[in-house]
This record gives C-alpha cells, sequence and structure tokens, in this order.
C-alpha cells in the first residue's frame, strides 16, 4: 500500500509535460525516419526533412516542438490502496502540475485552454483543466498516461454509428480525405470500436498512447484479428497517398493503434482520433516513493537530418511585394520570405469582422500585406519569439474575402483550404503558402523581430508584426485556384495504384 502525496503527483505531472513539450518519443522518431529514408515525393521528404531537423533542434534546446502546446489530457489508473497525503483531489493536483509546468519561466508552454467555450472564449492563462479520466484498478499504485493535444489533430476527430455488418476499414479509407491535412501527418490514428458512442471515441484517445511498432508488427506477422485490421487500415490510408503536410506522397501515416470494447447487439460505433507530427506523450509511475522522472532520450537515436532551404526556392522581398508578382508563383513552388509580416489568427479575424461591421477603422492595415496564421509561445531568455509554426488555415475561410477586400496579398498558414476561400483567392488574384506543421522552432529561427500591434488582450492570437528572414514556405495555392492539395494525393495516389498493379 503505497502513501502518495499530492507534490510528488503535482511534480510527475509538471516534469512529464515539460519533457514530452521538446522531446519526440524516440519511437516516432525512428518511425519518421524511416518514413524520411523511403519517402520518394520531394514536397513530402523535403517537409518530413523540416520534422525532423526541427526535433532535433527542440530537443536541444529544450523549447517547444509546435507552437501548439495542447490541451492536457490525463489517462489515471489509481490502486484502490493508494492512501492519499496532501488535501487534494486527483483533479487538482493534476491541474496545478499542468499550471507549474506551462508557466516554467525556463519553458513557458503557449496556454491555449479557453473557459466558456460556446460563449466568451477567455483564455485561462495556465492551461488548465486538464481532461482527466480516471479508472480505480488494483493495488496500491497510482499510473498516470498524459497527453498533450493540440487543436490541429482534435479537432479532426471522427465517429460513426455503423451497422453491424458494416466495413471499419471502407469507412477509414472513406474518412481520412474529409479529414485534410490539419493535423499534420504523418502521424498515427487511434481507433476505438465498441462500448457506446463516447466509449468509442475515448478508446480512440487512449489507444494513441501506444508506442509505435507497425514495422515490427508487419514483420513478425498479426496474431490477432485485430491486428489484421490494423495493417490493413496502415495500407489502406497509405495508398490515399496524402503524403506529409498533405503534399501527396508515401507516408500519410506511421501506425494505426485499436481498442475495443463489447457494445449492444445492434450498434458498432467507431471513434477515430489522430495524432500529429508533435505526437506528445508520457507514461509515469508513482508507488509513494517520490515523484517519478521520464528517463532522458539518447539523442544519437536522431537520424542525422540537417535540414537547409532548396536552392531552387525563390526569395521573396515582402517589403516590395506586389500583386504582379504574387500572380508569377507556381503551384508547389519553394519561397524564401524575407521582410515584415503580420500575423492574426481566429480570435483576431473575428474580432476584425466586427469592427468592420460595425464600420469602425481597423487598427492596422493589410493592404499590401502577407498574413502568417500563429499563435506563438512567449520568448525566452535572447529570443524574439517562442516556437511559431502555423496553425490550421481551414478555419480562417470564412474570413478570407473579408480580408483580401482589406487589399490582402497573401497568407500563410497549414494544410489545405476549402472551395469558398480558393474561388476568394482566385478573383482576388492572391495567393496561400503554407509552412510545415510540426516545425515551429525551425521556423521560429527566420524571425528576426516581432512586436504586437493590435489586440494585445487575445494574448498568443493577438496581431503581431513579425520581420523574417528566409522564412521557408511553399505555394498551396497560387493565384489561379490551383491547389497542391487536390493535385499532389491525387498524383501520388495514382502512382501507388500503378505500383500496386505491377507488383499483382
Amino acid at each position: 500500500m503505497a502513501l502518495i502525496r499530492a507534490e510528488d503527483v503535482i511534480e510527475s505531472v509538471r516534469a512529464a509535460l515539460q519533457h514530452i513539450s521538446f522531446y519526440h518519443p524516440v519511437d516516432y522518431i525512428e518511425a519518421l525516419a524511416a518514413a524520411y529514408a523511403a519517402e520518394e515525393s520531394p514536397a513530402a521528404k523535403d517537409a518530413i526533412a523540416q520534422i525532423l531537423a526541427n526535433s532535433r533542434l527542440s530537443a536541444e534546446g529544450h523549447r517547444p516542438i509546435c507552437q501548439d502546446t495542447g490541451i492536457v489530457v490525463c489517462f489515471a489508473k489509481v490502486g484502490m490502496d493508494v492512501r492519499w497525503e496532501g488535501g487534494m483531489t486527483l483533479q487538482q493536483m493534476v491541474d496545478e502540475g499542468v499550471r507549474r509546468a506551462y508557466r516554467d519561466p525556463d519553458n513557458p508552454l503557449r496556454a491555449s485552454v479557453v473557459a466558456d467555450p460556446a460563449f466568451a472564449r477567455v483564455n485561462t492563462r495556465d492551461n488548465t483543466p486538464a481532461v482527466l479520466h480516471v479508472e480505480l484498478v488494483e493495488g496500491g499504485e497510482l499510473e498516470l498516461v498524459l497527453a498533450a493535444k493540440g487543436g490541429g489533430s482534435e479537432n479532426k476527430a471522427k465517429f460513426v454509428m455503423l451497422n453491424p455488418s458494416d466495413s471499419i476499414p471502407d469507412w477509414v479509407e472513406r474518412t481520412v480525405p474529409t479529414m485534410g491535412a490539419g493535423w499534420c501527418p504523418p502521424g498515427m490514428l487511434g481507433i476505438g470500436i465498441g462500448g457506446t458512442p463516447e466509449k468509442a471515441l475515448l478508446l480512440a484517445k487512449e489507444a494513441l498512447m501506444a508506442p509505435i511498432d507497425m514495422a515490427q508488427l508487419k514483420a513478425r506477422g498479426p496474431a490477432n484479428r485485430i491486428e489484421e485490421l490494423r495493417i490493413e487500415i496502415f495500407d489502406r490510408v497509405n495508398a490515399l497517398g496524402i503524403g506529409a503536410q498533405g503534399l501527396g506522397g508515401l507516408s500519410t501515416i506511421l501506425d494505426v493503434k485499436i481498442l475495443d470494447y463489447p457494445t449492444h447487439a445492434a450498434s458498432k460505433p467507431v471513434g477515430m482520433i489522430p495524432n500529429c507530427a508533435a505526437t506528445r506523450h508520457a507514461h509515469v509511475h508513482l508507488d509513494g516513493s517520490g515523484p517519478a522522472y521520464l528517463p532522458l532520450p539518447d539523442l544519437a537515436r536522431w537520424p542525422k537530418v540537417d535540414w537547409a532551404p532548396s536552392p531552387e526556392a525563390r526569395r521573396v522581398n515582402l517589403d516590395t511585394l506586389t500583386k504582379a508578382e504574387v500572380a508569377s508563383w507556381q503551384p508547389g513552388e519553394r519561397l524564401l520570405l524575407t521582410g515584415k509580416m503580420l500575423t492574426g489568427r481566429d480570435a483576431a479575424h473575428k474580432r476584425i469582422a466586427d469592427m468592420l461591421a460595425r464600420g469602425e477603422p481597423l487598427p492596422v492595415s493589410f493592404a499590401g500585406r502577407v498574413i502568417y496564421y500563429v499563435g506563438p509561445v512567449d520568448p525566452v531568455r535572447d529570443e524574439v519569439v517562442g516556437p511559431a509554426g502555423p496553425t490550421t488555415a481551414t478555419r480562417m475561410d470564412k474570413f478570407t474575402k473579408l480580408m483580401l477586400d482589406q487589399g490582402l496579398l497573401a497568407m500563410v498558414g497549414k494544410a489545405e483550404r476549402g472551395p469558398e476561400a480558393i474561388a476568394a483567392i482566385r478573383k482576388a488574384g492572391a495567393a496561400y503558402m503554407i509552412a510545415v506543421g510540426g516545425a515551429a522552432y525551425l521556423v521560429a529561427r527566420a524571425i528576426r523581430s516581432a512586436r504586437v500591434v493590435a489586440f494585445e488582450d487575445l494574448g498568443m492570437e493577438a496581431i503581431y508584426e513579425f520581420e523574417v528572414r528566409d522564412m521557408p514556405v511553399t505555394v498551396a495555392v497560387d493565384a489561379r485556384g490551383v491547389s497542391v492539395h487536390q493535385s499532389g494525393p491525387e498524383e501520388w495516389r495514382r502512382r501507388i495504384a500503378e505500383r500496386a498493379r505491377e507488383m499483382a
């Protein structure tokens, strides 16, 4: 029987969340390195190289892999013989650990959690509360499985009530393309089958906490029907050709994890949740002897991938950019941006729309400018800004025409744009570029200065002006409305299918 101190739980949570903010799980790095070696799509290979290079930089610099440091989810298995010391509930302990982790002065993490979610959406400023799931088990010890899930991947969660005779792989194959690229592939899929609707989604989330072992599974062969299902879904999803960042390629996912639970005879609930390229999770075990700390990974297991901009990349001066120059950009072309750009994301766009509707002047002019969809991490030491990777551009689609009407020339984000936004881009002769999601620390190195120019009260969602030098981006939608997120996967899906036919 263990006596577990509240302070030990708090410190274990704090340390684990700091650890996973800058250290990838080694199993993910090794699987991603194998995908990099096998990748044939130049655009996808470049994106994976940026993720791998960013991972090493983050590990060495102890700074977040991604600017979206996630909402904390905790699966707690509590031994029924555990005794507690400290006068706090488990929720209070976990929340205090989150608070200390996200306010750590040496590596502050971005506070993304908002209260009053249906209305005011006020940032809690310390990323609390965590989402806690508790299970009572035998014994006198405490196991905590912690994850920090970014909004880009969480927003792509899917659920369906299938008929008992319906095919799960068919549903997954149909559904994954509808998820777009906002979840920053290549990652993994967690799938929950059975129980009730909420149980299926909970199983899907918990499944993501397991280590990646698809290569080993394929090498030894499946031992049961669930493992057969994992392999089938893995192969069918990768055959879609979506690829890294949705640019088209061989690796869309690195693994599929499945948990199941008995269900009603008339039901077949299925939940699916992706893990993004950040893939942050940790397992800690407390037995009453003190705080639990994760072992430091061996950075020698990280591949030697030194990313550098393509020599073919076109250099763009943002301070002299014209609509004619934007019109000359080609889909899939790599650019290096230098000069001043504005930032803005969900809350800023909503406030801009409200101000314009009321006839109020905007605090900053967007005429002739480029906007970057980002919510950066606070800087430390000599940084001008913390990790500052792109957020999912699709959420800004409904504001795109409005912003282009203000004279905006181009936008930078991640993932695809929807038909409404593409139509507005084409009509305005503008463009949309992507930076690599999951390479936030690498991208931030291109930012030479940063200052808040509007909406300071929005915190990480304020409008900044960044001065950048050689910031790497790819033209995702050109001035004619051609999208690489459509053409890239189509091309690689065709290539993969042709190769399969030749091997048959």
